[in-house]
């Protein structure tokens, strides 16, 4: 192990302890995106590496997890419309990644990441144009 990796995971904590909620929201989109991206990778290792099913059935739990935690978290009385559709849009990923899990399907993961990313950039122009206005 490295000798910056404890302060990586500090910065990181520390990171996560002040980032804002619009932040916070920003964080679970790439973590969500990365954990995609290592099930997306260990899909394309050979089928008789002992750890491929292994490698993507964590990936895509963890991914599945952040989208859990991110539709939980919704605000379906003050966010309206805008969170009832984002509720379904979270259904639809934790649906989809279920059966990318359950199928060995990466077709389906290769969809979910495009729609998270979709809504990750989306999220990013919505803070840094609050933050504008703010400033």
């Amino acid at each position: 192990m490295p000798p910056a990796h404890p302060y990586a995971r500090a910065y990181q904590s520390q990171s996560i302890l002040t980032a804002s909620p619009g932040q916070l929201v920003l964080l679970m989109y790439d973590g969500a995106l990365r954990f995609m991206n290592q099930a997306h990778a260990a899909f394309e290792l050979p089928e008789e590496n002992p750890r491929r099913i292994e490698m993507i059935n964590t990936a895509l739990l963890r991914a599945q997890a952040i989208i859990a935690e991110l539709r939980a978290n919704l605000n379906l009385e003050a966010g309206g419309e805008v969170a009832a559709n984002l509720d379904r849009l979270y259904e639809y990923h934790l649906r989809r990644l279920f059966y990318a899990n359950m199928r060995k399907d990466v077709s389906a993961v290769i969809e979910v990441e495009g729609l998270i990313r979709v809504l990750r950039e989306s999220w990013a122009e919505m803070l840094h144009s609050s933050e504008a206005r703010v400033a």
